[in-house]
């Protein structure tokens, strides 16, 4: 029951996941542009409101797995078993949606702006790092409830890994943005 209620939740979350992407696709090359023009106070504020609306739309899909947990597994024809369990997992899952949003956008910014080795670094240490043995670690207390928490805790750690990356890029990539353009041959 506890492998359907994760399938149904895969299912569900793309729905609150997929405007995000969309958006993420948007900004990308309006950041990269503004990037090659040297405009860091279009690319801030192309990042700010990205950031903003996805975080917008990720509390929204909090709010929906929250306090509908029921309706959504009944789209599913969710049994009393998985019922249970996903009243339980969904609003825990959820709870990720907001941290998954910033680190959405955060990672297309480092790609925008030259440094995907930032996002390869967040995604892979997330999954293989942090997900994968905090749900097997949690799943040892023998209580199927407590893996779904490995996701939360997952993002967290991706939070704080996208914070300090967008803080070091925004000092090293963003900040000499102010200085004034390298001369060219053509401005000769």
């Amino acid at each position: 029951a506890a492998i359907n209620v994760f399938g149904v939740y895969f299912k569900l979350q793309s729905f609150i996941f997929m405007p995000v992407f969309g958006l993420n696709n948007g900004m990308v090359p309006i950041v990269a542009y503004n990037y090659g023009a040297r405009d860091r106070d279009r690319i801030q504020k192309a990042i700010g409101l990205a950031m903003a609306y996805a975080i917008g739309m990720m509390a929204i899909g909090t709010l929906l797995f929250s306090l509908f947990p029921d309706t959504l597994l009944s789209f599913f024809n969710a049994d009393s078993e998985m019922i249970r369990l996903g009243r339980v997992a969904l609003p825990v899952i959820s709870f990720s949606f907001p941290l998954a949003g910033f680190c959405i956008i955060c990672s297309s910014s480092f790609q925008a702006l030259g440094k995907s080795m930032f996002s390869l670094i967040i995604s892979a240490t997330r999954q293989l790092l942090v997900l994968v043995p905090a749900a097997y670690l949690l799943s040892l207390l023998g209580n199927v409830d407590f893996i779904w928490w490995a996701f939360p805790g997952a993002e967290i750690f991706s939070l704080t890994c996208s914070a300090l990356f967008l803080w070091y890029t925004h000092r090293k990539v963003l900040a000499p943005l102010s200085e004034p353009a390298p001369a060219t041959l053509s401005d000769l």
